[in-house]
C-alpha cells in the first residue's frame, strides 16, 4: 500500500478554511484564559470539517473541500485552530490593556 503524497499547497489550503478561521478567532478573542484556547481550537476543527464536508457533499465548491477518499488533514487543521485562536485571544489582550 502506498500512501499519498499530496502538496504543500494543499496542507495550507486546510489551514486557511474560511469557518475555522472565523470560528477559531472568535472564540479565541472570547476567552477569558489561555488554556481555553485549547478548547476553541478543538471546536473550530469540528465545526469547519462537518461544514466542509456538507458543503463539499452539496456540491458547492469550497476552497478547503473533504470527501470520503480525499484528505482531513485533522492535525493540520488543529494547529491552524490554535494559532487563529491565539491571534483572537491576544488581539483581545491588547484591546482590554488599551481601554
Amino acid at each position: 500500500m502506498t500512501v499519498p503524497v499530496y502538496p504543500w499547497t494543499v496542507w495550507i489550503v486546510a489551514a486557511l478554511d474560511p469557518i475555522l478561521i472565523g470560528l477559531a478567532l472568535y472564540l479565541g478573542y472570547t476567552a477569558s484564559q489561555f488554556g481555553k484556547v485549547f478548547i476553541a481550537a478543538i471546536i473550530a476543527l469540528a465545526v469547519s470539517v462537518l461544514a466542509s464536508w456538507a458543503i463539499t457533499a452539496v456540491g458547492i465548491p469550497w476552497p478547503a473541500p473533504i470527501s470520503h477518499d480525499g484528505p482531513t488533514f485533522f492535525p493540520v487543521r488543529w494547529i491552524a485552530g490554535f494559532l487563529w485562536g491565539t491571534l483572537g485571544f491576544l488581539a483581545h489582550q491588547l484591546h482590554r490593556l488599551r481601554a
